[in-house]
């Protein structure tokens, strides 16, 4: 039986560790698409480190079930091992820009959860690929180009990250105990790698770092460590530009108390109710102290939690 699979952290002192949420059980037809993909898009398995010198392996993949002809683009598969002690490995999807891949940027997408696959980006998100949307009859679910995919006008490195997201994996359970500061450090081990493996992607190439929802935690933190080694110089030397977030977690007190002034802006919560809000918990949702501000907390979570 397959599963697609979310995770969270339970923190505990600096370090959270790898908890699995509920796992949610596929539909037939996204169980069977999933399994397909799998078999074509994962490298074939590699030989112990000691018999090999390469810390990375790679497949470059030309045609995807469900998807009629050789695909329209350049899409590339692999591992890149970020921890010999603990055999951390994290697996990539990299689709070449469309446009103009000699000089076009490049951009690294992380996606949510934790541990959420990056596979949803590349297939219902920002990717070249979506599925058609139609009643399943018990056939293999098709797969169509999108033409409005930003493989148009950039390259784009989707990183199953941290270690236990979709096919990242790792052969010690300790390299699953990682928190935001360390996976963001395993991004960048990462990326020296890939670049070491793909220097015709590095070399005067505008590099931008990309993620939604959870990944709004991460993404600055990498983007952080990335300046960091540019200001000491360490080589390679990465040419960020620049990062975005969309839907980013950025903590609990900024997340909780944005829901209340968005409620309100979409008409979801009346005025009434948003000025009794402003004025009796003064802009704190979190942590209600007083009786007027737990009623409100209280009548504005039945239209929003």
């Amino acid at each position: 039986m397959a599963y697609v699979a979310c995770s969270f952290y339970d923190a505990r002192g600096s370090l959270p560790v790898y908890r699995p949420r509920r796992r949610r059980q596929l539909s037939p037809p996204l169980l069977l698409a999933a399994y397909c993909l799998a078999v074509l898009v994962l490298p074939p398995p590699r030989l112990s480190r000691a018999a090999t010198s390469s810390s990375s392996s790679s497949t470059v993949v030309t045609h995807l079930p469900g998807f009629d002809g050789p695909l329209p683009f350049y899409l590339e598969t692999g591992y890149v091992e970020i921890e010999e002690e603990t055999g951390a490995e994290l697996f990539y999807y990299f689709v070449e820009s469309e446009r103009s891949p000699s000089t076009d940027p490049l951009l690294l997408w992380l996606t949510g959860g934790p541990r959420c696959s990056v596979f949803s980006a590349l297939v219902f998100e920002i990717g070249p690929l979506k599925f058609v949307v139609e009643p399943y009859d018990g056939t293999l679910p098709r797969l169509v180009y999108n033409p409005y995919s930003w493989t148009q006008m950039a390259s784009i490195l989707f990183l199953d990250s941290p270690v236990g997201s979709g096919f990242s994996y790792a052969r010690d359970p300790k390299a699953y105990e990682v928190g935001d500061i360390s996976s963001s450090r395993q991004v960048l081990t990462f990326l020296r790698k890939w670049f070491d493996d793909h220097p015709k992607y590095f070399l005067d190439r505008p590099f931008y770092i990309g993620g939604d929802s959870y990944a709004g935690k991460v993404v600055p933190l990498i983007a952080h460590y990335i300046s960091e080694g540019i200001k000491g110089m360490q080589q390679p030397i990465i040419k960020l530009k620049g990062y975005i977030v969309g839907n980013p977690i950025t903590g609990d007190k900024i997340d909780t108390n944005s829901k209340v002034t968005f409620s309100h802006s979409f008409g979801i919560i009346s005025n009434q109710q948003y000025e009794a809000f402003i004025k009796n918990c003064k802009g704190d949702y979190l942590n209600p102290t007083n009786k007027p501000c737990t009623d409100v907390v209280h009548t504005i979570k039945k239209w929003r939690p």
